[in-house]
């Protein structure tokens, strides 16, 4: 009995590969062993992306916690090591977020840590 390489799993699985290949750019969505290969890069910089993402978002909090601080006449290492030495932990993203929505209560965080640095 001959062996049968177009099987339902078989034509199963490619078809899923192609499915989640689509869009891409020429062969890379059509042969399936170009696919193969589009889909191994996908997922790799996919999982690099979310990586990424993590550090974009800590360097935008930064620099609005920085844009924030200097309105007010300091800087942002200036006031990071003043939250620290007034053992204040809060962590950037809600000083990022204090710093856009609620102006009076970041005045309060820097003048408490610049009360701390001197």
């Amino acid at each position: 009995m001959p062996r049968v390489t177009f099987a339902v799993p078989s034509r199963k699985r490619r078809r899923r590969a192609l499915d989640r290949a689509k869009g891409f750019y020429g062969a890379s969505s059509k042969q399936i062993r170009t696919v193969y290969d589009a889909i191994d890069h996908a997922d790799a910089n996919a999982f690099i992306g979310r990586k990424q993402k993590k550090r974009e978002y800590r360097s935008l909090w930064t620099v609005r916690i920085n844009v924030a601080c200097r309105a007010l006449g300091t800087n942002y290492s200036k006031f990071i090591n003043g939250l620290k030495k007034a053992n204040i932990t809060v962590n950037r993203k809600v000083l990022a977020d204090v710093a856009v929505r609620d102006p009076e209560a970041f005045k309060v965080f820097v003048e408490k840590a610049m009360a701390a640095v001197k």
